[in-house]
């Protein structure tokens, strides 16, 4: 038993997190603290002046634990990881954090490649972006493939020169193949600087090259390489356009400002790189209806920066931040430089807080309604739904089963996880059948429940005895309802599963009428009606058809890894290595079947001989099936 009061003694007068739990003992916040002992305590002071949030919170609070860390620095990462990771209820959060799309040039290596990527490592390398789009960074690669040729490949240069036959790009135009020595490393990084400069912003050069190109191609009478040089001359100059210089520093910068109507705020971001906006976004917090202007930012600041690869060397804020020099160290450390946190009170960058907070604003009340609309559909489907079955206490956690076979061949099992009405794809789990021989899918589904609450209970367990903190281990989390894609047939396994390991937890069953689709509900024998036109009948229908996919896709990955592998061995002397080659070169057994002798020889580890025993394997195969 959790005794509140002797704990609160124990607290340590050193910096660190602390994470308060309810009695279910879900995450609820997390915080840092200078002095844990201090911080912990106020908590729990009837004198303490608490906003209504907080009082809330506390009345909720069953039990806590704590992280001490070495430095507030140290509490500060760690809080932002946790929060991160656990989306506690009480802690403002963002509605949309999103892993932005980079370009990278690995500069540190020899012959360097240009990269797309989502993170960003201290490999001395150089990072371009945040672009608006994963398509917008991809078809600048594209672009600077064509106008370059840099290589893709992951072949170590230049240790492999002239060890194997260059790659299909080679062969398309959109590659020097230095992997064959074609090209110098002295006229390769020539062509690299034009990349890293191109990506900084300096495009007049690029269009004066391609310019000069196109007239060279025209007045040689090649008109279609003249047309190609017009059409990448286009694509160099829409870029450009789409880049407004903001300030003459040419400074990487990033302008925050914010706008707050009752619950809801908006923060606006602008992305202003060498002294060129080249975007924004804005991002939704809810319940800040007690949070000041400096709060809302601080909280925005650590979220945001916790999962963005990119570190500005400046960020131009609206009003300060808590802890700001704290926070300062902490994205010096992440840049690997110095960043400096200003609030303008005049000038040019005074300007560009105002334009965003307008900005902010202007966002704020288009997407307000729409915001509200999606609380109704998520937090407020959950609560109908509790009403509905008469749930005891609030549903955060929703788990679904679904099982998928062909005639019993690779089953599986899907877990699925909807947290606050919507998905959390980073908690679903797969589950190949291992004990079932057959199509039971009653069987099935039990050998997978009993596997995943096992595991939560033997997790349970290691955190106990060897006091690892609570975020430990993949399935320690328990669901507040489980639902199972079937009636009381399947509802009956879920709850002789949970008795024999001890476990209380609601299930329904997802059940369809004659035509599949949803119908409604079973839960403890009785079945729920529900209304098509409710939130709780909407949402029920995503979680059953979200399972249904998650399954199925897994299925097909397994079922199709086995018929690739069943086609591809069929295919005498050609071994593992050229499979797996052909595969990763291709990407589809179609696609293999479809290529030409001369397509198949450039693979890795293929030659010309072996190209023509896949080719002749698999025309021969046509016209044997053809002729029967």
């Amino acid at each position: 038993m959790f005794d509140i009061k002797e704990e609160l003694k124990k607290l340590p007068l050193k910096p660190g997190v602390y994470l308060m739990k309810d009695e279910k003992d879900h995450i609820i916040y997390v915080g840092k603290a200078i002095l844990l002992k201090n911080r912990v305590r106020q908590y729990f002071q009837g004198s303490a002046n608490h906003t209504a949030k907080i009082k809330s919170m506390v009345s909720q609070i069953s039990s806590f634990e704590y992280i001490v860390t070495d430095s507030e620095l140290e509490a500060l990462i760690l809080e932002c990881n946790l929060i991160k990771k656990h989306r506690p209820k009480y802690n403002t959060m963002l509605k949309d954090d999103k892993m932005y799309p980079y370009i990278k040039v690995t500069v540190n290596e020899a012959y360097p490649r240009v990269i797309f990527t989502r993170t960003m490592q201290k490999d001395r390398a150089k990072y371009f972006g945040p672009y608006a789009s994963a398509l917008a960074a991809k078809e600048t690669i594209e672009l600077m493939r064509k106008i370059w040729r840099i290589r893709t490949c992951n072949r170590k240069l230049p240790e492999d020169i002239g060890k194997e036959r260059p790659c299909l790009y080679y062969h398309i135009g959109q590659c020097y193949a230095p992997c064959q020595g074609y090209i110098s490393a002295q006229d390769y990084k020539a062509n690299i600087d034009e990349v890293v400069g191109f990506l900084s912003g300096k495009y007049e050069p690029i269009i004066r090259m391609l310019e000069q190109k196109m007239l060279q191609a025209s007045e040689a009478l090649d008109f279609e390489k003249a047309a190609e040089y017009r059409d990448q001359l286009s694509s160099v100059k829409a870029i450009g356009q789409k880049q407004k210089i903001i300030n003459a520093s040419m400074e990487d910068q990033d302008v925050i400002a914010f706008a707050k109507i009752e619950q809801e705020a908006l923060v606006q971001i602008y992305f202003v790189r060498n002294g060129k906006m080249i975007g924004r976004e804005h991002f939704h917090l809810n319940d800040v209806e007690d949070l000041s202007g400096t709060e809302i930012l601080t909280t925005f600041v650590k979220q945001f920066y916790s999962g963005t690869p990119f570190i500005p060397k400046e960020l131009v804020l609206q009003e300060d931040l808590e802890d700001a020099d704290i926070i300062s160290q902490w994205l010096s450390d992440k840049r690997g430089q110095k960043v400096y946190i200003k609030v303008p009170q005049k000038g040019e960058k005074n300007k560009l807080v105002e334009l965003a907070a307008k900005n902010a604003m202007l966002s704020l009340q288009q997407f307000g309604s729409n915001m509200k609309k999606k609380e109704i559909t998520t937090k407020g489907a959950l609560m109908e739904l509790s009403q509905l079955i008469n749930l005891e206490g609030k549903v955060v956690r929703v788990e679904a089963y679904d099982i998928s076979n062909t005639q019993g061949f690779e089953s599986v099992g899907s877990m699925i996880v909807f947290e606050e009405g919507v998905p959390k794809r980073s908690d679903y789990r797969k589950f190949k059948i291992k004990e079932v021989a057959g199509p039971d899918d009653y069987a099935s589904l039990e050998e997978v429940l009993t596997r995943r609450f096992t595991r939560a209970l033997e997790e349970q367990k290691e955190i106990l005895e060897k006091g690892l903190p609570s975020m430990y281990g993949k399935f320690t989390r328990l669901p507040d309802l489980i639902l199972m894609d079937g009636g009381k047939g399947q509802v009956n396994i879920g709850l002789k599963v949970l008795e024999k390991i001890g476990l209380e937890i609601p299930i329904c069953g997802m059940i369809k009428d004659e035509h599949h689709h949803t119908r409604g509900l079973i839960y403890k024998d009785q079945e729920v009606v529900l209304s098509k036109h409710s939130e709780a009948f909407k949402l029920i229908t995503r979680i059953q058809d979200e399972a249904h996919r998650f399954a199925i896709e897994y299925h097909k990955k397994l079922r199709a890894k086995n018929q690739v592998a069943s086609i591809l061995n069929d295919i005498e002397g050609i071994g593992p290595i050229r499979r797996k080659n052909l595969l990763l070169h291709f990407g589809s057994v179609e696609k293999i079947r479809q290529a030409s002798v001369e397509e198949l020889s450039v693979v890795e580890a293929m030659n010309k001989k072996t190209a023509e025993i896949v080719f002749e394997f698999f025309h021969k195969k046509k016209n044997d099936n053809e002729s029967s």
